[in-house]
């Protein structure tokens, strides 16, 4: 589906439409108004004309007066229309795009992780907010101002027909010339458009990474480097923009002097006219009324032409994230009161670049892993990076799905499980915390107005994360303020095991908590993990290995296979891969 040759495509305009449905009054008011502004159009005209041959010409001030008057209160009327058109046109575009935007984020909170890892922020941040303005002018500058100036031009040209076919005629020899200029221009302007578009996606993509990657730039002085290569985008975005300036600034003064040699044929032919007695000083003036009022909408035409364009092509493209394959399959139904948290994987296959790949297929990541878990066991999974240790986290919360195999949650195969409550089962705490720019209180209860701040006061002094929130003013009103930057390294990852200590998970999954914490707060988290994980599920990612020894097993990973299972003294027993591993790291602390 493609809109980039034309500037209608009844399948998009069908789906635009549909948002209008709930506000079938708003459009309709609108479109009236447009009719009602077509057919007042030529009336001012008329009433000139009137008025210079019948009062002015016989010196009848007295109504003259009345007909100023009535000039006078239908410009009135004439501008009421037009500020209700303004407001009903653009309150149905406002209308559209607050259920489109509604819809594409609807949809988006339900995509795949894997989509988000393929595109970038930035773009996905101008499909919901730039390309969505777009489409709002369709309709309060697109497709009923083009509606409204084509039926006024059918107005306007069947009155002047009315009045006086050979003048009219002389008027419309310019119409050709405008024609072809508006279609030249148009074709440029929608390239034009195309360019801006892009370049509005790249600066938002560039502009975004790099203030979230802010410490990165700083810390390995990249200040000048990212400067500079803002700087060309910039230079790109305004040269894109320069070039839609540029066409205009040639179009309008060409339909200005198309324009001007129309007004000045009238003048010239209507002139003798009027002297031989063949016409009226009114019509004359009245056809010099009616060549502005024709002319504008022909140039305006061009460029609603344009606006309507480039809110199918924005279409186009919101559209196509709405269409996105990558949305989350929902599962079953099955949807247990309680989980017992028992966990079995059978020969699983996983790869994040194609899941229906062969065996050979290099770009496995987890290849023909099976295992189980107890309920109420905590296992720990260890291995060198890139061994498949955190896809078994993204797996059992189906942010992906497996390619072959069986996962089994107490003994159900996991897609038959509805997957909101099975999710609501599985709480995850991860090395990398995200929380969101608000108070302690919301980022542990995440909105849910079932948890209530008596449980948050309990699960922290249980996780013992009391004792610094009560040192914030505020204390649970504190606000964190963007990804918790206020808080240090430790207070962020002791809020995260609020967030899943409150949420009463029947399986826990945690990626390594004391990685990047000083001993103190590893001691605070230590304490916090054999709270969380007493008479529960756990699943620990090991990157220190002297904290999962009391882990009831241990499961070695390398290369996305299951090398070695069994408790620390049996694994140390074996002189494999885990004593390996327990040795470097051993050697490395007494070094240290």
């Amino acid at each position: 589906m493609s809109v980039s040759g034309k500037a209608f495509d009844q399948g998009l305009f069908k789906r635009i439409f549909e948002f209008t449905t709930p506000h079938k009054k708003i459009f309709r008011i609108g479109i009236l108004l447009t009719i009602a502004l077509a057919l007042l159009a030529p009336l001012r005209p008329i009433l000139t004309q009137y008025t210079l041959d019948n009062y002015v010409t016989n010196d009848d001030a007295g109504s003259l007066l009345d007909m100023t008057m009535l000039m006078f209160g239908l410009l009135i009327i004439q501008s009421v229309f037009q500020f209700l058109h303004t407001w009903y046109t653009n309150l149905l575009g406002q209308e559209v795009i607050r259920g489109l935007r509604t819809e594409l984020f609807k949809r988006m909170i339900h995509f795949r992780l894997s989509y988000f890892d393929k595109t970038p922020v930035g773009t996905t941040i101008t499909r919901s907010v730039s390309d969505m303005e777009t489409i709002a002018d369709i309709f309060s500058e697109g497709l009923i101002i083009i509606i409204g100036d084509i039926l006024q031009l059918v107005v306007i040209i069947s009155v002047m027909l009315s009045l006086d076919w050979s003048l009219t005629l002389i008027s419309l020899t310019t119409i050709p010339l405008l024609l072809i200029a508006t279609n030249i221009f148009k074709n440029k302007i929608k390239a034009a458009f195309g360019d801006v578009r892009t370049q509005v996606a790249a600066l938002n993509t560039f502009v975004q990474e790099r203030l979230t990657g802010m410490r990165i730039v700083q810390i390995f002085n990249r200040e000048k480097t990212e400067f500079g290569k803002f700087d060309l985008i910039n230079q790109q975005h305004r040269d894109a923009n320069i070039k839609s300036i540029w066409y205009y600034s040639i179009f309008l003064p060409v339909v200005e002097i198309l324009s001007a040699i129309s007004i000045g044929l009238i003048v010239w032919w209507g002139a003798g006219a009027v002297i031989k007695d063949e016409l009226t000083f009114g019509i004359l003036v009245s056809f010099i009324m009616y060549i502005n009022m024709l002319f504008r909408p022909i140039r305006e035409l061009a460029d609603k032409f344009n606006t309507l364009q480039m809110g199918m092509v924005s279409s186009e493209r919101i559209f196509k994230v709405m269409d996105e394959p990558e949305l989350t399959k929902k599962g079953g139904t099955y949807a247990p009161q309680n989980i017992k948290g028992e966990i079995e994987f059978k020969n699983v296959w996983f790869a994040y670049d194609d899941q229906n790949q062969t065996n050979e297929h290099p770009n496995w990541i987890l290849k023909d892993i099976s295992f189980e878990v107890k309920a109420g066991e905590t296992v720990a999974f260890v291995g060198a990076t890139g061994a498949g240790k955190s896809t078994i986290i993204s797996i059992l919360n189906r942010f992906y799905e497996i390619s072959k195999g069986q996962i089994l949650i107490d003994g159900i195969d996991m897609t038959e499980y509805d997957l909101p409550h099975l999710r609501s089962k599985i709480a995850v705490v991860l090395q990398d915390v995200f929380l969101f720019s608000d108070t302690i209180e919301k980022n542990i209860s995440l909105y849910n107005p079932q948890i209530t701040e008596k449980e948050m006061t309990e699960a922290a002094e249980a996780v013992g994360a009391m004792k610094f929130i009560n040192q914030l003013p505020n204390k649970f009103k504190y606000q964190v303020q963007e990804r918790g930057s206020v808080l240090s390294m430790g207070q962020r990852q002791l809020i995260s095991f609020l967030r899943a200590y409150v949420y009463k998970p029947s399986v826990l999954i945690l990626d390594e908590a004391t990685s990047s914490v000083d001993s103190g707060t590893e001691e605070l988290i230590t304490q916090a993990t054999s709270v969380l994980t007493k008479g529960r599920t756990s699943i620990v990612i090991a990157h220190r290995l002297a904290t999962i020894q009391d882990a009831d097993r241990i499961i070695v990973l390398d290369h996305g296979k299951v090398i070695e299972s069994g408790t620390h003294q049996e694994l140390l027993s074996k002189n494999g891969h885990y004593k390996s591993l327990f040795e470097i790291q051993f050697n490395h602390v007494l070094k240290g």
